[in-house]
């Protein structure tokens, strides 16, 4: 099975998700890490490549930077490249070899990344299935923690609990 990467244009994402929208009208910074941060703990999970990208093409003289932050890898684009073309470059590129999902909203987006190859998933699609990623960690959480008992005597040595247990028994006569 070929390795999956998802691509996450990610200005599309935080203006289409109405909690990622209503912080970046305060803080635009805080929105962008908030969604590196949803994406850290789903790439956890499900095991694939994501790769967030944010415009960078407004700004004159923007070389583009590409760095690994905890389990993604998040790409500003240099001067001149939009992320929508970014994202279509990888997707020429590694399209055909690679099981490709782009994350986007936008429909021409859509339309070309399908057409080389990609699959698209639209930012609700993308909300939903994070959600359900999120309840399959809680579940798999509230399963760990109460098949695990947590008594005091299941966290001392034998020495002590023998000692405790001699002791109690000796009081109960």
């Amino acid at each position: 099975m070929a390795k999956e990467y998802l691509l996450v244009d990610g200005y599309n994402i935080i203006f289409a998700w109405e909690d990622l929208r209503d912080l970046a009208d305060d803080n635009l910074e805080a929105a962008r890490v908030k969604l590196a941060d949803i994406l850290c703990n789903y790439q956890g999970f499900k095991k694939n490549e994501v790769i967030l990208v944010f415009d960078g093409h407004k700004f004159r003289g923007n070389p583009g930077s590409i760095y690994h932050y905890n389990n993604i890898d998040i790409v500003y684009t240099k001067e001149a490249i939009s992320a929508d073309q970014f994202i279509e470059t990888v997707v020429q590129q590694m399209g055909r070899s690679y099981n490709i999902r782009v994350a986007t909203s936008d429909a021409l987006e859509q339309v070309i990344i399908l057409g080389k190859g990609a699959t698209r998933v639209t930012a609700r699609e993308l909300k939903a299935e994070i959600r359900a990623v999120e309840k399959s960690i809680e579940e798999t959480y509230k399963k760990k923690v109460s098949n695990k008992r947590n008594s005091l005597i299941d966290n001392l040595s034998d020495e002590m609990a023998e000692l405790l247990e001699k002791m109690r028994l000796d009081d109960s006569k």
